[in-house]
């Protein structure tokens, strides 16, 4: 069998290539290079025998084709299929090849190694061959792992991913619940608040039919139709000034194209007619409505109802928690709107939709949840009250600057009115105030700086956060210390002069040095009972009563009881209202002296403290409470800012307020917590028991 002259000249060839002289591996027997020429008719020194055995027999077989017809090397590299047309075919035993007719494998002298088939591939193949597959191996085997931590794994995770991708859960918001004063007179209300909005993906294709309604709805609303660039935008808040209707749209469709962007907010309702009217030439334009917090009585009651304002960053997680939505839902900042809040928020309502890609609402996924309005409250305020307080501190300080002083000395003041039997607080004034209004969409950044750099603190209700010397007030707590504890009886006489001359130490080893404590009159009273002592406020007569003098009042009664006492008629302590910033005063003592001011107590820090001076604070609802105790016979009421809560139908609801934490439950919260709603009169101290 052969396969002609041009086959054979490429056996020949390849024969040459393959045993020509050169760099051969390394004979594994002899360890020599396999370098011999290995031609055809070459002297047998079975060195291609050898290259044979080592090598690839198949591969020397394609070279080597049966057209040459003789045996190469001795031995010969090709037994022929018939022995008679190769007479040259070695015999038996000869080292030559021989087929294995049962295998149809061609085997080495011997049986030895190297056996192959003539049709597999070669070692080198079988390598490379067998790095493709484990290369091909590896890729599939990370590709399978892959797929299973995705499947597998993370399927529950990767699977709510891809939920979330086509599902959106809307927060419906709830309305805030109303304030009213004890007479059923509205302080703070929710209004239908117009906004003007543009939704990006329902305006025209045309380009300049989206500049043509940008420029209509400009010269509508005042706000530029475009002006400043959309990273100005991301820093303001809807509708603040500056940013262009195209900014403002620019960012909104970057964001969710199908959700409507406040261009104008709080137009009037001509306004708002204008822009329904042409829904049909502004596609895209439309009106949104929503509550806006309005305070009929502002500046009134600005003090106790307070305003709201946007969710605080450090807590904007916790009101996503509730279901709020930062941006959109306001809470309380100041006043009952701050503290109450709870009761006043209500439970937002949630809808569950569908969407495609785009944001665009596909249906609901869910029946919609409604909203829960917030509870309505009802305050002890009457407002009547509050008006008739307000314009008589007002002209009181006017009287004092003009008539008395001749020039501006007094420019703040409070006035409180609460009833004695129950703690309810009819009138709480805080003299300069503010405008709640101005912060119903939004606090303006000017005007709250103003205030905030204002001396007088508008923004302050000083009633219950601002602290100053008691004065002549604080006579009550010593007078009561005195009388419970036996330093001065009803009928005592003592002596009243204009001066009293002591001497101030601050050690007992300390020889001290006199000082003059003086009486507001300076010709003095004489001699008084102990009634007139409180009657005439005569500072001698209550220097002696904390700090004792001589034989005339032996043993005085001390800063340790004087403090005391001055706790129990509601000093040093915050009154528990149902207002948050409250101060809590001071009663000093030798320990906060040291302390503080780095010095000893001296005789006169008592002297000084027995008549409310000195380094004595106390906030003006606590001196209002230790006149109130005196008043109720030693009883000390709660003060209370709540008459009631009630639901939107009207319904009684139970609330408590906790002081410690100043928060609300629907239950007690242990002790210190008091019920509001309903309205129970709670005895706080009673300093006869």
């Amino acid at each position: 069998m052969g396969f002609g002259g041009r086959r054979t000249g490429r056996v020949r060839l390849g024969a040459a290539l393959v045993c020509a002289a050169g760099r051969l591996p390394l004979d594994r027997r002899h360890g020599a290079p396999l370098a011999a020429p290995c031609l055809a008719g070459a002297a047998p020194g079975d060195v291609c025998g050898q290259f044979y055995r080592y090598f690839d027999a198949a591969y020397t077989l394609d070279l080597l084709s049966p057209a040459l017809g003789r045996p190469v090397a001795g031995g010969g590299f090709l037994q022929p299929d018939h022995p008679a047309e190769h007479p040259s075919q070695p015999a038996a035993g000869d080292p030559g090849l021989r087929r294995d007719e049962r295998l149809g494998r061609l085997a080495l002298p011997g049986g030895g190694g190297g056996m192959t088939t003539a049709t597999s591939p070669s070692r080198f193949q079988n390598w490379r061959y067998g790095t493709i597959y484990a290369v091909i191996g590896l890729v599939f085997a990370i590709f399978l792992s892959r797929l299973f931590n995705l499947q597998i794994l993370q399927g529950v995770d990767w699977m709510a991913k891809a939920e979330k991708n086509h599902t959106r859960q809307i927060s419906i918001a709830p309305a805030r619940g109303i304030i009213y004063d004890r007479n059923g007179y509205v302080l703070a209300r929710n209004i239908a608040a117009y906004n003007i909005v543009v939704t990006p993906a329902y305006l025209p294709d045309d380009e300049s039919d989206i500049q043509r309604i940008y420029r209509e709805l400009s010269a509508l609303t005042g706000v530029p139709a475009s002006q400043g660039t959309v990273a100005d935008a991301k820093l303001l808040e809807a509708c603040t000034p500056g940013p262009g209707i195209a900014q403002w749209v620019e960012l909104g469709a970057s964001n969710a194209p199908y959700d409507p962007v406040k261009v104008d907010c709080n137009v009037g309702e001509a306004t708002a007619m204008v822009v329904r009217e042409r829904a049909v030439d502004w596609p895209g334009v439309s009106v949104e409505i929503e509550p806006l917090r309005d305070y009929p009585t502002g500046s009134l009651t600005a003090n106790v109802v307070g305003f709201l304002g946007p969710i605080p960053a450090n807590k904007e997680q916790v009101y996503r928690q509730a279901g709020f939505r930062p941006g959109r839902d306001k809470v309380g900042y100041s006043g009952v709107e701050a503290s109450l809040d709870d009761i006043l928020i209500g439970t937002p309502g949630r809808r569950v939709v569908e969407v495609d890609v785009a944001g665009q609402e596909l249906g609901n996924l869910q029946p919609p949840v409604a909203p829960v309005a917030g509870n309505n409250l009802i305050l002890t305020i009457d407002t009547r009250l509050q008006d008739a307080a307000q314009a008589a501190l007002v002209g009181e300080i006017d009287y004092w600057n003009k008539i008395i002083y001749g020039e501006i000395r007094i420019s703040s003041g409070v006035v409180i009115a609460m009833n004695p039997k129950t703690g309810e607080i009819l009138a709480m004034v805080s003299y300069p105030t503010y405008e709640n209004n101005r912060m119903a969409r939004f606090i303006p950044a000017y005007y709250y700086e103003q205030l905030s750099q204002d001396p007088r603190h508008p923004l302050l209700n000083m009633a219950i956060s601002a602290t100053y010397p008691p004065g002549s007030a604080f006579k009550l707590s010593t007078a009561t210390g005195a009388l419970n504890e036996g330093v001065v009886t009803l009928d005592q006489i003592i002596d009243a002069p204009g001066k009293l001359t002591l001497v101030e130490k601050f050690s007992p080893t300390d020889p001290g040095k006199e000082r003059d404590y003086v009486d507001w009159n300076e010709a003095g009273f004489g001699k008084i009972d102990f009634l007139h002592c409180i009657a005439f406020s005569s500072n001698v007569c209550f220097y002696k009563l904390g700090g004792g003098y001589e034989d005339e009042i032996p043993e005085g009664l001390d800063i340790e009881r004087l403090k005391q006492y001055a706790r129990a008629l509601g000093y040093d302590q915050p009154s528990g209202v149902e207002l948050l910033g409250e101060a809590s005063g001071l009663i000093p003592d030798p320990a906060w002296k040291r302390i503080n001011k780095g010095e000893n107590w001296s005789t006169g820090d008592t002297y000084i403290a027995s008549v409310g001076q000195g380094y004595v604070a106390a906030t003006p609802i606590q001196v209002l409470m230790s006149a109130a105790t005196i008043a109720n016979n030693g009883k000390l009421m709660q003060p209370t800012i709540i008459r009631s809560v009630q639901d939107g139908e009207g319904n009684m609801q139970e609330w408590w307020w906790n002081p410690a934490d100043q928060t609300v439950t629907t239950t007690s919260a242990g002790a210190g917590s008091y019920q509001i709603s309903p309205f129970t009169p709670n005895v706080r101290w009673d300093i006869t028991t």
